[in-house]
């Protein structure tokens, strides 16, 4: 495997990890936070998939709060409806063997993967966009922090949808796999639901229930207006958190609490195209936030708009 780095980067990614909840470092967990350390690969072999290892219990299941890394802020949220598209890159193979954000060992022969906000470990579908080969992977780590890339895979997972380099990919967690790999993790008593089969599920109109709508006190609460896209902007299993993040969101629109089962979800709400697409750029921008779009209640591209 052909890799090109410089010593000063290798000397980064093999600093070992940090507690991410509590670092402004350059480097975290490995991670030089201008992107360096991401190789190239131009083997073609292609691992099978090992769904035993994919939905093991972790050391610890791992949400951690907000944090910031040079100045740029991340919300980590529980979020089983996230399908967002953007660049993925390739975890440097210097770091096999080191310890992730909630306390696995980066196997870099493993389908595994790295993301900003969700939680550790989470079960999702990588699609390369360029060519349409999709693979299930285990996110299991923190990473990577450049605003460029929403994911990092394994060396063999990104053999397995053919990247050799940075590349543009869909993400999906995939809902029942995250809840059982979870359940395992906690030992929750309750079955957690069928993993199988691992396909993300059809698209389909979300049935809501508005909880609560909030105003942050001394907050500039953006016009009002009427249209057919709502902005997702996180979600959560304890509705006070959802409280709290909706009043700070009421400075950007019509912030509102949607329920959907056992998940309490900020959404922005009432948005035309013009204004969704100036909320989804200022979260992005102002928040560090990776939000959602729905129209009409279907979710759609973020950047479709």
């Amino acid at each position: 495997m052909k890799k090109v780095i410089s010593l000063a980067v290798l000397a980064a990614v093999m600093a070992g990890c940090t507690d991410l909840s509590t670092t402004n470092d350059s480097a975290v967990n490995g991670y030089a936070a201008d992107g360096f350390g991401e190789e190239t690969l131009i083997t073609t072999d292609t691992p099978s998939l090992n769904n035993a290892y994919l939905l093991a219990p972790a050391p610890k299941y791992y949400v951690g709060s907000a944090y910031k890394v040079e100045d740029v802020q991340y919300i980590p949220v529980e979020d089983l409806t996230y399908n967002q598209t953007g660049i993925a890159g390739i975890v440097p193979a210097e770091l096999n063997g080191t310890k992730t954000s909630n306390g696995e060992v980066f196997d870099m022969n493993q389908m595994v993967a790295t993301s900003k906000t969700l939680p550790l470990p989470t079960i999702a579908r990588v699609t390369n966009l360029d060519n349409g080969q999709s693979v299930v992977v285990r996110v299991n780590n923190r990473g990577p922090f450049v605003n460029t890339r929403i994911m990092d895979l394994s060396p063999a997972a990104a053999r397995q949808i053919g990247m050799n380099g940075q590349t543009k990919v869909q993400v999906q967690v995939l809902a029942d796999e995250s809840i059982a790999v979870k359940n395992a993790t906690v030992g929750a008593t309750t079955p957690a639901m069928s993993a199988q089969p691992m396909t993300p599920p059809p698209a389909q109109t979300v049935e809501t229930t508005v909880v609560t709508t909030t105003t942050a006190p001394g907050a500039t609460v953006a016009p009002a207006t009427s249209g057919e896209y709502s902005v997702q902007v996180a979600a959560f299993y304890a509705q006070d958190s959802a409280d709290t993040l909706a009043a700070r969101m009421r400075s950007y629109g019509d912030a509102v609490v949607v329920q959907e089962g056992d998940m309490y979800k900020v959404r922005i709400i009432n948005l035309d195209a013009s204004n969704a697409r100036r909320v989804i750029d200022a979260l992005r921008n102002n928040e560090g936030m990776a939000p959602g779009l729905l129209r009409n209640g279907r979710w759609i591209n973020a950047d479709s708009i």
